[in-house]
């Protein structure tokens, strides 16, 4: 059984468990979420690093005379209007890294 299974039993029969029990699982998944947090900002200072990068150099290719935009930018731009998913992960959020 893995830690998340684990973690989701805990939450059945709340009404069965101690008041100690109950305060541990908060803890833990206090301690997940805090784990989750950091990992999220990690992430956001990468795509922010390399962002800046593509900025940088699009700006050099821009002061070059090299176009911008390209072909496969537009046709990048045409699918994501096309799909009208607002708010909708591309990514598979539920599943596990582990595996």
């Amino acid at each position: 059984m893995s830690e998340k299974d684990a973690a989701d039993e805990g939450l059945l029969n709340l009404h069965e468990r101690s008041i100690e029990d109950l305060r541990a699982l908060l803890d833990d998944l206090y301690e997940e979420e805090q784990k989750i947090s950091y990992h999220r900002r990690v992430l956001h200072g990468k795509i922010d690093i390399l962002r800046a990068e593509l900025v940088r150099r699009l700006k050099e290719e821009h002061e070059e005379g090299k176009g911008v935009v390209s072909g496969s930018d537009i046709e990048r731009l045409i699918e994501m209007l096309s799909n009208d998913l607002r708010g909708v992960s591309r990514f598979d959020v539920t599943a596990d890294d582990d595996e």
